[in-house]
C-alpha cells in the first residue's frame, strides 16, 4: 500500500480520533509484515503533511480544516468525548459505565468537560493523563466475611445511557449517582454539595426507592447518611427510606469508616 492510499483511507473515518494501531490496521493485510519497522516513518510523514495531529504519544485526531489553527489545549477539549470513549472501548469495550459526580451532571444536562472522569468496570484498576484531563479506571468491590467480592456485576444492572455529541455512553442511574457523588474520598475536591441538594430538589418524587435498598445492602452507607441529612427538609418520605436503609444496613459503617468509601 503506498502513502495516499492510507490517506484516502484515513480521510473516510467518520471516527476522528486514531490510536497508532489503528494506522497499522489501514494498510493492507498483504503487506503489514512489510510495513512494521516502517510504520513510524508512515506516521512521522502524515504529521508532516498535516493529514493527523499528535496530541500525547501514540494518539492522533484526523483534523478538520479550523483544527490546524487551534493548540493541543483546545484540540482535546473538542474532541474529549470521542476521546473518552475511544479509551473506554479499547481498555473495557462495553463493560463499564461513568460515575461519580460526572454521571450526577450529565443527569442534570451538564455536558461539559470534567477534568477528572471516573470509569467503573469489572476489572481495570488504570489513570490516563492527556493534558491537564486525567481518565480513572476503577474497579468497585465490598468485603463480605474478608472476602473481597466485586460488585460491578451488580451495579452495572443500575445504569442508563446517554448520547453525548452522537456518542453513546453507559453513565451510572440518578439513584447510584447520587450515592457516588456523595463519597468523600477525593480530600481537594469533597463533594458537591449544591448539585446534590439542587438534584434532590428536582428528582426527589420520582427516584426509585428499590434501587436505593438493592444499592444499600452492599455499599455507600455513609453517603445514606448523608443524603438522609439532606433530604431531612426537602422530602420526608425520602429521608425516612434513608434512615431505614441506614437501619438494616448499620453494620456497613464498620467497613466504610469516615470515609464513606
Amino acid at each position: 500500500m503506498d502513502f495516499n492510499k492510507i490517506v484516502n483511507k484515513m480521510c473516510k473515518k467518520w471516527w476522528k480520533v486514531l490510536f497508532k494501531d489503528d494506522i497499522f490496521e489501514l494498510i493492507d493485510p498483504e503487506k503489514k509484515n512489510s510495513y512494521k519497522n516502517k510504520l513510524n516513518k508512515v506516521i512521522y510523514r502524515l504529521k508532516a503533511e498535516n493529514v493527523i495531529i499528535n496530541l500525547k504519544a501514540w494518539v492522533y485526531i484526523i483534523p478538520e480544516e479550523d483544527d490546524k489553527k487551534l493548540n493541543k489545549i483546545d484540540l482535546i477539549e473538542k474532541y474529549y468525548w470521542k476521546l473518552l470513549k475511544k479509551y473506554i472501548t479499547y481498555y473495557v469495550w462495553n463493560n463499564y459505565y461513568i460515575s461519580w459526580t460526572k454521571s450526577l451532571e450529565l443527569h442534570n444536562k451538564n455536558y461539559s468537560v470534567s477534568d477528572k472522569i471516573f470509569i467503573i468496570n469489572r476489572d481495570l484498576n488504570k489513570k490516563i493523563k492527556f493534558g491537564s484531563y486525567e481518565i480513572v479506571f476503577k474497579t468497585i468491590s465490598w468485603k463480605k466475611d474478608g472476602k473481597k467480592i466485586n460488585l460491578y456485576s451488580k451495579f452495572s444492572n443500575f445504569i442508563t445511557k446517554k448520547d453525548i455529541e452522537n456518542i453513546e455512553f453507559k453513565i451510572s442511574c440518578l439513584e447510584l449517582s447520587l450515592l457516588e457523588s456523595a463519597i468523600i474520598s477525593d480530600t481537594e475536591n469533597g463533594f458537591d454539595f449544591s448539585l446534590i441538594n439542587r438534584t434532590l430538589k428536582k428528582y426527589s418524587k420520582v427516584l426509585n426507592s428499590e434501587i436505593f435498598y438493592e444499592i444499600g445492602k452492599y455499599k455507600y452507607i455513609m453517603s445514606f447518611n448523608r443524603l438522609k441529612e439532606l433530604s431531612k427538609n426537602i422530602d420526608k418520605n425520602l429521608y425516612k427510606i434513608f434512615l431505614d436503609i441506614i437501619k438494616k444496613n448499620w453494620w456497613l459503617f464498620i467497613g466504610e469508616g469516615l470515609r464513606g468509601i
